[in-house]
């Protein structure tokens, strides 16, 4: 049902790509991406979300960070974001994608993913703690 998996958050340098790469590791027949509401168009992933996942096996060499458009939103079947605030970033630029837009976090309580960007190290390991237990949630019921 759900071949199609977009991951947002702000600049789809962080979070989203961690995440992106996380479920392509754990579901290699779907087809997932990442975006960001205010992305830094062009850039790679942030060094230490590269770091914190490379420690952890996985390997985002391959990201470059895109815009999210209503385009966008219309092509994927589900859009997994890191907070509330982002449900409404997402539908104000594509209001029809409200209905197939939930949280990473949607199975371990709802809470919101906290942005790392240009924080301590521990805050990407928290970051990334949650988005790993959020990803692995998902894989289970897709």
């Amino acid at each position: 049902m759900f071949n199609k998996i977009l991951v947002v958050c702000v600049g789809n340098i962080c979070r989203s790509p961690t995440a992106e790469y996380l479920l392509k590791s754990l579901l290699s027949d779907k087809e997932i991406a990442s975006a960001g509401v205010g992305a830094l168009v062009g850039k790679p992933a942030d060094k230490m979300a590269f770091s914190v996942a490379i420690e952890h096996g996985v390997d985002m060499t391959e990201h470059t960070a895109q815009q999210l458009t209503s385009e966008l939103c219309r092509e994927f079947d589900l859009i997994l974001v890191m907070e509330q605030g982002h449900i409404n970033a997402v539908t104000n630029i594509a209001p029809e994608a409200r209905g197939k837009t939930m949280l990473l976090s949607q199975w371990l309580d709802k809470q919101d993913i906290p942005d790392p960007y240009r924080q301590s190290k521990e805050a990407f390991d928290y970051a990334y703690d949650l988005i790993e237990r959020s990803v692995k949630a998902w894989s289970k019921k897709l």
